[in-house]
């Protein structure tokens, strides 16, 4: 009876497995990418321990979305009404598959892309950023201090995280991204047509009342000062 109970509790997992991969679309999406990391390590001769990190966080993201189908499932069967409560359990249960993802994502960059560098000066070791780096950590500042500034500012009734309130999150990165290509490029021009492409896309969320002017000028100006700060701190280190 042990056996067969053992036996028949894989057979649960598995069918579990199989339902969120039939029903949930981040799942799908969730392994396709974990085929191409995992393949993608393959063909870079990744050690064994990045493979080793690369497949836990893989993992990690896998078990989250799988907690998360559950209890959206549970929800469900406990109310079939609209409940404040039951949204927020779904709400956190996204939020960790995210948080899963994020982490994956930075152990894929440094496991599979990130060179290795460090350097001592006076006593002290300080991290040097590449460029294409450097960017990383700028927008990703400028994307924390717009969820920040979000869960400080915000009431339900203005809307969601990626849909209104302030400040606007699409202007920030949009100008963010053009500052950024303005350092990296040290030309004017690119410089102006990235602002222009900015603008244009600051401007398609007014148009769609998505967000009032102010927010997105706010938006504009975390943007382009917490890039600027980033970049002003750690490029001229960087230039011959």
């Amino acid at each position: 009876m042990r056996s067969k109970s053992l036996l028949w509790s894989f057979n649960y997992a598995v069918e579990g497995i199989v339902y969120a991969l039939r029903t949930q679309r981040n799942m799908r999406l969730h392994v396709a990418v974990a085929a191409l990391v995992l393949v993608g390590c393959a063909v870079l001769d990744v050690s064994r321990a990045g493979i080793l990190a690369v497949v836990f966080a893989i993992s990690l993201v896998f078990v989250a979305e799988l907690v998360n189908t559950a209890l959206e499932a549970a929800v469900d069967v406990a109310t079939e009404l609209y409940d404040p409560l039951a949204k927020i359990a779904k709400d956190v249960a996204a939020g960790a598959v995210l948080v899963a993802a994020m982490n994956a994502l930075v152990v894929g960059w440094l496991v599979m892309f990130e060179p290795r560098r460090g350097v001592a000066e006076n006593g002290l070791q300080w991290v040097r950023f590449a460029p294409v780096d450097l960017t990383v950590v700028a927008l990703g500042l400028v994307l924390l201090a717009v969820l920040v500034v979000k869960a400080l500012s915000m009431r339900r009734e203005e809307g969601t995280f990626l849909h209104g309130g302030w400040p606007s999150g699409h202007a920030a990165v949009a100008f963010g991204i053009a500052v950024a290509m303005g350092f990296l490029t040290g030309n004017a021009g690119v410089l102006v047509l990235a602002l222009v492409l900015a603008f244009l896309v600051a401007q398609s969320r007014v148009e769609g009342e998505i967000h009032s002017v102010p927010q997105v000028v706010v938006g504009a100006l975390l943007g382009i000062l917490l890039v600027t700060a980033v970049f002003q701190v750690f490029f001229r280190g960087l230039t011959p």
